[in-house]
């Protein structure tokens, strides 16, 4: 299961009320490792004169690569994410996460990221098996 949801916001999904803000708060309580990740990447990208930041540090554990692994390989998650923090999310192997401004999106660096030749360039043996 990628969320715990309480059964209140439950009964809203089924009535078809759910917020992004409700959505998103669920996912910032059931992923906490994925959220600090990704909030993490996020606020360096603030703090960067160009605007760039990523993650290539691996999770401490399986369940916390499980966690980062439910957050972006989900459109309904990665989307909630993006729309809440007005960014959009890029993600290679099973923890390399980064983040670009919207603007960013048609940019040299986004599809350098996102190209099959980013893809493999950023292999390595110890990420084989992730």
């Amino acid at each position: 299961m990628s969320l715990d949801v309480s059964p209140a916001l439950l009964e809203k999904a089924e009535r078809g009320e759910v917020t992004d803000a409700e959505f998103v708060t669920c996912v910032k309580e059931s992923l906490p490792y994925a959220w600090e990740v990704i909030t993490g990447v996020i606020a360096d990208a603030e703090g960067a004169a160009d605007g760039f930041a990523d993650n290539e540090t691996p999770p401490p554990s399986e369940a916390a690569r499980g966690q980062l692994l439910r957050a972006l390989a989900s459109d309904a998650i990665r989307g909630g994410l993006e729309r809440h923090f007005g960014v959009k999310l890029a993600f290679q192997n099973c923890h390399r996460v980064a983040v670009f401004k919207k603007s960013e999106v048609d940019g040299d660096r986004y599809r350098a990221f996102v190209s099959p030749r980013g893809q493999l360039l950023n292999q390595s043996p110890e990420l084989r098996d992730c």
